[in-house]
């Protein structure tokens, strides 16, 4: 999926604009997706990106149309790892990392998002992240509200692993130098390598 890009600064016209047409496209391209095609996107992660034993693992609850990483969540759970949520905080604070269990009752936030209601927080060692649209560079784009691109940075040593369905590929993610990469992006189809250049 081709999208145009923007070499524009940070909040420029022409890339908030590059942004929402990237957005609008990827949001079409899920739209025929079915969010069970989870089950073998934790196949692939299971098998093709190992997570050191004592990893503190960071996933996400599901919106509507996202793809559903719930089963690998359950399996690593059941291996041992620390899983946590992350937990929206006001705008332009970064994300804090509540225990998640596949016991524990979820709370409704802003934005349509679940976390857990209480529990510790921990810093996690690797991150499985929502999106809307990636790239084979590592680019991202989320809902706008940047709280990945303020989180990431103060987690310097964490593997940040973006989660979508084939189809949310673009050619080019329009970003800035700000916006956050990803070590890799799992999909239905398997897990890829972000090459960043």
């Amino acid at each position: 999926m081709t999208i145009p890009t923007a070499s524009a600064a940070p909040h420029s016209p022409d890339l908030d604009a590059a942004k929402r047409a990237a957005r609008a496209a990827a949001l079409v391209a899920r739209a025929g997706c079915d969010p069970a095609w989870g089950a073998p996107l934790a196949e692939h992660v299971l098998r093709d990106w190992p997570i050191a034993t004592a990893a503190v693992v960071s996933g996400f609850w599901p919106m509507p149309g996202e793809i559903d990483i719930r089963p690998l969540l359950e399996v690593l759970h059941a291996r041992g790892h620390t899983i946590v949520l992350p937990v929206t905080p006001h705008r332009g604070q970064p994300l804090s990392f509540r225990r998640w269990t596949p016991d524990t009752a979820m709370l409704r936030e802003r934005f349509g998002t679940y976390c857990p209601p209480k529990g510790a927080e921990f810093a996690p060692d690797v991150l499985f992240i929502p999106l809307l649209a990636w790239d084979r560079a590592g680019r991202r784009l989320g809902y706008g509200g940047g709280y990945y691109d303020r989180t990431l940075p103060r987690l310097p040593a964490a593997v940040a692993i973006g989660c979508a369905f084939a189809a949310q590929e673009l050619d080019v993610v329009p970003a800035a130098d700000y916006d956050a990469r990803l070590q890799a992006v799992a999909t239905e189809r398997g897990v890829f390598r972000c090459e960043r250049n």
